[in-house]
């Protein structure tokens, strides 16, 4: 459920009209809605109401600091993956010990500065990495909490650029691998073994990989147990996917009841970073068409979003789907919606059946509010969007659109 419905012909955002928006704001223009972060939110995190429990938000899939900010007023933590996405967390007012730091390639300066801000723990991705942890730890005489992350070979089924718990991914560390790490990090001075990771993939349809890694997790953190390792958390990381077209992802309280049921009485509090499930389908981007182009081969509509705006499309052949701003009894023809960029993968549809529309219009194109932005760019020197939080009838201006000033402000 989101709160992007049309209205007597014309789609809203909450209470206001999206062509308001655009004429208040511009174009291409990230809208986000806030009904739709809370309820996403709140029915995920309810679904965990029986196990202790902390949900940390996937700063990667949507960091605006305003975002970030209304939900830790529901009470979220952050999954964060760089010290950009920790500095973000905490402008937003998150507690630090509710920050949980991933990645494979944290850096010295990004590991000092989660110590210095006393983070609850990093998601340690390989024994390289731990030894720097315990280094910069004791140079700063603090002592920080650890997790490592366990790769269980677990087949997401998911598109392959966004699988991240086979064997084959450079993510986390093999069984033997990762008990070589806990034996290291509990002689450790200046690391505490506190919890175990797991993170399998992104955008999952069904509950059974979650579950087929759960269950290699636990029999590893058992053998931890046997050998005097004692840990506190255990994080399952995120991944439950969202409809984007066809898909029919578990609910969160079935992905809820399976987990809980499994882990009531391991005496561990789980951490979960979701992401998409929480932000996807509570934006959208906004564009205006530019031309309509036939040929004798081809329909295209040209808009002023392009892969620069929402790579997804061109990245992953990702499925959003697109409708036009105001609803009529047009009919429709088989069209590519492209951008103005200087590639032939800039595309937002191929082959997308649509109604027949006008230079000026707007189209809106849906599942936007995770992967959006925060991979946009500027390539070719296009400004990056505007981003607009509407609450009720009440809009914010959560980011400002990009001037050319902005596209040279840091090049002497």
């Amino acid at each position: 459920m989101h709160h992007f419905q049309p209205k007597d012909g014309l789609l809203y955002a909450e209470d206001v009209p999206v062509t308001e928006l655009v004429e208040r704001f511009g174009s291409p223009l990230y809208v986000y809605s806030a009904a739709t972060f809370r309820r996403h939110f709140q029915q995920f995190d309810s679904a965990f109401a029986d196990l202790d429990h902390m949900v940390c938000f996937s700063v990667k899939a949507n960091g605006n600091v305003h975002v970030l900010k209304m939900l830790a007023e529901q009470g979220a933590g952050m999954d964060i993956v760089s010290g950009g996405e920790l500095h973000r967390a905490l402008a937003a007012g998150v507690e630090p010990k509710k920050i949980v730091y991933s990645g494979v390639g944290k850096t010295e300066a990004e590991i000092r500065y989660a110590v210095e801000q006393d983070i609850l723990m990093f998601n340690v991705e390989s024994l390289p990495e731990l030894e720097e942890i315990e280094r910069v730890a004791g140079a700063l005489g603090r002592k920080a909490g650890v997790s490592l992350r366990i790769n269980p070979d677990v087949d997401p089924k998911t598109h392959p650029y966004i699988s991240t718990g086979m064997k084959n991914n450079k993510f986390g560390l093999e069984m033997g691998q990762a008990l070589e790490g806990y034996r290291l990090a509990q002689r450790m001075e200046h690391v505490e073994p506190i919890g175990v990771d797991c993170h399998i993939g992104s955008q999952l349809t069904t509950i059974e990989p979650f579950m087929e890694a759960l269950d290699k997790v636990l029999d590893f953190e058992k053998n931890l147990r046997a050998e005097g390792i004692g840990l506190r958390y255990i994080d399952l990381g995120g991944g439950l996917g969202i409809t984007y077209n066809e898909e029919a992802p578990p609910h969160p309280k079935e992905f809820g009841a399976a987990i809980v049921g499994r882990l009531k009485n391991e005496g561990l509090k789980l951490i979960l970073e979701p992401g998409r499930v929480i932000s996807g389908n509570a934006g959208v981007l906004l564009t205006k068409v530019t031309y309509v182009k036939k040929t004798p081969f081809k329909n295209f509509i040209i808009v002023d979003a392009a892969m620069n705006d929402l790579v997804r499309p061109s990245l992953y052949q990702s499925y959003h789907r697109i409708t036009p701003a105001r609803q009529s009894d047009r009919p429709e023809i088989v069209v590519d919606v492209v951008g103005p960029i200087c590639e032939s993968g800039d595309f937002l549809a191929k082959e997308r059946s649509l109604p027949e529309v006008e230079a000026g219009e707007i189209l809106a194109v849906f599942s936007a509010g995770a992967y959006g932005f925060t991979m946009s760019s500027n390539y070719n020197a296009r400004l990056r969007a505007a981003e607009v939080i509407v609450d009720g009838d009440k809009t914010i201006l959560a980011r400002r659109r990009e001037t050319y000033e902005d596209l040279v402000r840091g090049e002497l």
